[in-house]
């Protein structure tokens, strides 16, 4: 069978790809080994987030947070998508005054925040810990139901009725312009996309990611016990440590009334089982925060991996002259959700040879090495 591209992975970032694309007037087939918005989709918390690590992911961030809230107004209920912002809670001045660079950092790019003193933090979050330093408030900041947001995509996006979704078909190699599955049958198409997370890797193998993994945890049904996503401050140098095991405080409200809480990094670990020693130290954190938190009552815990590359951000562009017309995107670690529209947005106008909204160089594979590894 041929199509003008193939996608593989319907996760949110294959997704948003492949809806791109059918917005561009190409066909597109989209093949995934489960189902759509599984693998670190299912498995994360769907914050839409501005995060400033580095100018790149600063850029990269701001941008898809504004295709999001562009978006929003199309998704269903459903697919929960809430302005709910994100609260940067500091426990001390010091962390106080780093919420102040922040605050600058992020005035200098002209996104909207808000300083919160002591008090002000807690009238707008009354079941944080008191006393805290204060807060910094991103009011634009969102949160969506990201495996319900990929199938709307697939499905309901303005280029829809040219995309066609493949489901429980595992890709083992890619071919000369196409994608051979496990059953023998080789799919061609003018383009190949391997959006796929950690599984790009047995794609191409030399494609510098390494998975971490990450434990969650969500409660029975509390309406107002959060209006926020709320973060410490020292949440940015967990996501970043490179080796051993970090937690972090981090909570979301649902629609539902529910609470998410995150975090945990772990590396050299592919088990998927979740781990006590790992959620009793997260737990601990968030309860520094939230001191009500260990009389709530939880309803499950589960685990993801996130897809990490060795400078944080995300391989999107041709993956070189080793792989003729084969396209990468992948590498999104935590900010798959956030970073996929503008993902696909920067994937397109590099395949249409148009000019992007930001600069793509950041981003592209050539910034490291990338081999060939056709398997056919």
């Amino acid at each position: 069978m041929t199509t003008d591209a193939v996608v593989i992975g319907a996760g949110i970032v294959g997704a948003a790809c492949a809806a791109e694309l059918a917005a561009q007037g190409m066909t597109v087939e989209v093949l995934d080994a489960a189902g759509i918005g599984g693998g670190a989709t299912a498995a994360g918390m769907g914050h839409i987030v501005v995060m400033n690590d580095s100018p790149a992911e600063l850029a990269l961030s701001r941008y898809s947070r504004e295709l999001w809230l562009a978006l929003a107004p199309s998704l269903r209920p459903a697919d929960a998508f809430s302005r709910c912002g994100t609260l940067w809670v500091a426990a001390d001045a010091e962390e106080m005054e780093a919420a102040c660079s922040l605050q600058r950092a992020f005035a200098g790019e002209g996104i909207e925040t808000e300083r919160l003193d002591s008090a002000a933090l807690h009238e707008c979050e009354p079941s944080l810990a008191v006393p805290l330093a204060g807060a910094l408030l991103v009011p634009d900041d969102s949160i969506v139901y990201a495996p319900r947001a990929a199938q709307w995509l697939l499905e309901h996006s303005p280029g829809a009725r040219n995309i066609r979704v493949r489901l429980g078909c595992e890709v083992v190699a890619l071919t000369h312009g196409g994608a051979r599955l496990a059953s023998g049958e080789c799919i061609e198409g003018g383009l190949v996309v391997v959006a796929n997370g950690l599984s790009a890797q047995r794609l191409v193998p030399s494609l510098p990611i390494v998975a971490k993994k990450g434990h969650l945890l969500i409660t029975d049904r509390y309406p107002g016990y959060l209006r926020h996503q709320v973060l410490e401050l020292g949440y940015i140098k967990s996501a970043h440590q490179s080796a051993g095991a970090s937690v972090a405080f981090n909570a979301q409200p649902r629609p539902t009334g529910q609470v998410l809480l995150g975090s945990s990094r772990q590396f050299d670990t592919l088990d998927p089982a979740a781990e006590w020693p790992v959620l009793a130290r997260m737990l601990a954190r968030a309860a520094r925060y939230l001191p009500s938190l260990p009389s709530l009552h939880a309803v499950r815990a589960w685990t993801g991996f996130r897809a990490a590359t060795p400078d944080g951000l995300p391989i999107v562009g041709p993956a070189g002259d080793a792989l003729p017309g084969v396209w990468l995107a992948a590498g999104h670690e935590g900010l798959g959700v956030t970073t996929s529209l503008a993902t696909a947005k920067l994937l397109a106008a590099q395949i249409m040879d148009s000019r992007a909204a930001i600069d793509t160089a950041p981003y592209r594979a050539d910034r490291f090495a990338v081999e060939a590894d056709h398997g056919a």
